[in-house]
């Protein structure tokens, strides 16, 4: 027979005004989000099955709140998401639920997330195809997907070391041919292009500097 206790008390905690504590039998049980409490009055009984069931719903609300405020700072890999709610403590078929309802709601996409990635670094930040693809796999993003995402991104590295030496040569200009190869250069090898790559380029830059009507 199942076992069905009281609901004494309803109280909001002190701390957190979003949260309430809720007292069975005259005894604090356990806590839940105010949404999640608010069909539950005193007086009204509640089963095992039911405390089981509101603490269970009321984890994945908690863990996908803090998801979305994770979320809020910029768009982050699968990988990123499991390793910020293991480390906030959730369990592990908790997360997967977490990451399911993501995925489901488009919040989550490894593909996307490689894509705005890349178009990121495209725009801002210019580095090497091989660069980029290692920061996206220390971010946990599957090869695959990282393979996908660069050939819908079309990225070509001679293109990428241009845009990266025009942003980066700014601070060179004050410079003679030879040290400003030698610091574009090593900037740009920094930013994982090939020798061959910035060998190229560099007498673009140089004529771009020398001749800023042909500058992009």
């Amino acid at each position: 027979m199942t076992m069905e206790k009281l609901i004494t008390d309803i109280q909001a905690q002190q701390r957190n005004r979003n949260r309430v504590n809720i007292y069975l039998d005259g005894n604090y049980a356990f806590s839940l989000d105010r949404m999640a409490a608010a069909w539950l009055t005193v007086g009204r009984k509640l089963s095992d099955e039911d405390i089981t069931r509101l603490q269970a719903k009321d984890e994945f609300e908690t863990a996908l709140v803090r998801a979305m405020h994770f979320l809020s700072f910029r768009a982050r890999s699968e990988q990123e998401m499991k390793t910020y709610l293991n480390k906030k403590g959730f369990e592990p078929a908790l997360i997967e639920q977490v990451i399911t309802r993501l995925k489901e709601d488009k919040l989550v996409d490894d593909l996307d997330f490689a894509q705005n990635w890349l178009d990121n670094r495209q725009r801002f930040r210019p580095r090497s195809k091989w660069l980029m693809k290692l920061e996206l796999r220390q971010k946990g993003v599957a090869e695959h997907k990282i393979e996908q995402a660069v050939q819908l991104t079309d990225l070509d590295d001679f293109d990428l070391a241009l845009d990266a030496g025009r942003k980066i040569g700014r601070r060179y200009h004050h410079l003679d041919k030879p040290e400003h190869d030698r610091k574009l250069g090593a900037a740009l090898q920094r930013r994982g292009f090939s020798y061959e790559v910035i060998r190229e380029c560099l007498p673009v830059l140089w004529k771009e500097r020398s001749e800023p009507s042909g500058a992009k």
